[in-house]
């Protein structure tokens, strides 16, 4: 059984494509040369759903319909975490490479002067996680779960 078919590794599996989803984006917008509008950033919101329902929606097809809230928010919240990290990882190593992005952050955003690669990238994973949580939260209820005591 293959890593990206292995029902066990949802989370793992998921997670890594919202990373590449994220990064694809990224690169994009850098090539079109709207990396500069923070703004943008907010799609990055629809990229995060996606993978959280696909993944919720596969642990369901893959564990015989029994998916339980809590094991709903871990899984939703993992998918976002995972991504979220690789993302950050992939941003930090970016902003070491190309340290014209860095320097345009510190520039133009009101608390850039006080930022550095490794902030910027922690900053990145952990707004990553807690969208990831509320995106999680929100999902649950269209996703059909089981009761919470179940």
């Amino acid at each position: 059984m293959s890593f990206f078919s292995d029902p066990a590794r949802i989370p793992e599996n998921y997670g890594l494509r919202v990373a590449a989803g994220l990064m694809v984006y990224f690169i994009a917008m850098r090539l079109l040369h709207l990396d500069h509008q923070v703004e943008l950033r907010l799609l990055n919101l629809f990229i995060l759903m996606g993978g959280i329902y696909f993944g919720l929606k596969r642990f369901k097809e893959t564990h015989g319909k029994d998916l339980g809230y809590f094991r709903a928010l871990i899984t939703g919240v993992s998918i976002g975490a995972i991504g979220s990290v690789v993302f950050a990882f992939f941003m930090f190593v970016f902003m070491k490479v190309d340290d014209s992005l860095m320097q345009s952050i510190i520039a133009n955003e009101p608390m850039g002067r006080y930022l550095n690669a490794y902030m910027a990238s922690f900053i990145i994973a952990l707004e990553g996680v807690f969208s990831s949580l509320l995106v999680t939260f929100v999902l649950i209820n269209y996703v059909a779960t089981d009761e919470a005591g179940n």
